[in-house]
């Protein structure tokens, strides 16, 4: 049987092309692929350069240890986990970009600075797990949408 229905890949956020600049699909299997197969190095140095952190405030707050990175980069390739890490940082870059009308520079000063909504913690301090990224998204929603509480 010959499928009729092509895939539907929804933007959350269409006038924001990070995701196209580092080459990688925003969602369904295609990202779920290049996930698994892990990110290609060139995405950690576009990253760098689209988010407005150097390198080694972007491997910080990824966690990745300046010898893994220099091991990455020689490879060429991200693990799974490394490059699930990367992809939560993309997904709160292209949330706080959104927000801020695609302002990189007010992006990054949210992204940096203790926001209340979280605690007075800094969303960039907060990607070390799914769970704390969910709650910058939340938050960045919540924002958007003007419910406060």
């Amino acid at each position: 049987m010959i499928a009729l229905v092509k895939e539907f890949t929804p933007k959350l956020y269409p006038a924001n092309n990070i995701w196209q600049q580092l080459g990688i699909a925003e969602r369904g299997p295609k990202l779920y692929q290049a996930l698994h197969n892990g990110f290609a190095y060139s995405v950690f140095d576009t990253l760098a350069s689209l988010s407005g952190l150097d390198k080694k405030q972007l491997a910080a707050v990824c966690q990745l240890a300046p010898a893994t990175l220099a091991r990455r980069a020689k490879s060429g390739k991200f693990t799974q986990e490394e490059s699930d890490r990367l992809y939560r940082f993309t997904t709160v870059l292209v949330a706080a970009c959104a927000l801020f009308d695609n302002d990189i520079t007010a992006a990054n000063h949210w992204l940096t600075e203790p926001v209340y909504g979280l605690g007075d913690r800094a969303p960039l301090d907060m990607l070390a797990t799914s769970a704390e990224t969910q709650a910058i998204l939340d938050l960045i929603g919540r924002l958007e949408h003007g419910v406060f509480a």
